[in-house]
């Protein structure tokens, strides 16, 4: 996608770069002398969120959370996208690989304004949704956690897909969190910028109210993990209770059943007229006393 100018007025211009090629890093460097180094960092997909200053250059690389549903969670890069955001004197360019919600509710927002902003205040709205989208991915986990909380539980279902999708849930939230644990340097660098105290508190509030959000989930799926093992270990206890129940109950019998059909000559008791009946009889007693003594313990 082409270089383009998203908004422009007295005393701001802002520049947006999607997908950049080498051409666009090449005009980038030489039009506004941005050093190379620090464009190559918008081109990395793991790298981690950073501020750094070259000149007049002040450079912010956060990470945004994406709603892309990746098959393995492994890196940063498979929940977040990262973007760029280059701090001049009358303009901000940003510079990312795909199609942001930061980036576009940003536009959205400066549209429906009247007045003229600044750069920095631009990059203060840009960092304010990118807070949101982890906001918003903190309330969709929770949501998927109750949901299989409640299969769990109340629909008493034991499946083992129930133990993937916590793992993966636990996965993608651990992302998340290292994440918001790692731009707390990059956020904490907008107090250099021309700034309302005010502004750069509710940035570093909401930044908190999601690193807590994380936090609590990560000690919540843990709980749900443990829970969940346990209750599978009590309902294998239970099956291995009734077969051990009904080993009891054959056991004696079966011991019986073994102890005369060895056939030896000198067994008077296989001569007995009525010897087939007293041993059924025998055999039933045990079971009932078996079944008594059982119930007396409450096994």
């Amino acid at each position: 996608m082409p270089i383009n100018t998203i908004y422009r007025d007295s005393g701001c211009e802002w520049i947006d770069v999607e997908a950049p090629t080498e051409e666009d890093m090449k005009y980038l460097h030489e039009r506004y002398e941005i050093n190379n180094l620090l464009l190559e960092d918008t081109l990395d997909p793991n790298h981690l969120p950073k501020y750094e200053e070259d000149g007049n250059v002040k450079f912010f690389l956060l990470r945004e959370s994406t709603e892309l549903e990746r098959k393995n969670l492994n890196t940063i890069s498979d929940i977040s996208t990262k973007i760029g955001i280059f701090l001049l004197d009358k303009t901000i360019i940003t510079v990312h690989r795909m199609k942001t919600k930061s980036i576009v509710d940003t536009k959205k927002l400066l549209s429906g304004s009247q007045k003229d902003t600044h750069p920095h205040k631009i990059a203060l709205m840009i960092s304010l949704v990118i807070m949101k989208s982890f906001d918003d991915e903190a309330i969709s986990l929770f949501e998927t956690m109750d949901n299989i909380e409640n299969e769990i539980f109340l629909k008493n279902t034991n499946h083992t897909n129930q133990i993937r999708r916590l793992y993966k849930l636990k996965r993608k939230s651990g992302l998340n969190s290292r994440v918001l644990t790692i731009s707390n340097d990059a956020i904490d660098k907008f107090k250099l910028l021309e700034l309302e105290d005010s502004e750069i508190v509710d940035l570093k509030d909401k930044q908190k109210d999601v690193v807590a959000d994380f936090d609590h989930l990560n000690i919540q799926i843990t709980n749900l993990i443990s829970m969940f093992l346990a209750l599978s270990d009590q309902k294998a206890n239970q099956v291995m209770k009734v077969l051990a129940i009904y080993s009891v109950y054959f056991l004696p019998i079966t011991f019986i059943a073994g102890l005369y059909g060895m056939n030896f000559d000198n067994m008077p008791e296989l001569h007995t007229k009525h010897g087939y009946f007293y041993t059924l009889g025998l055999m039933a007693v045990i079971v009932i006393c078996t079944f008594i003594y059982a119930r007396r313990k409450q096994w």
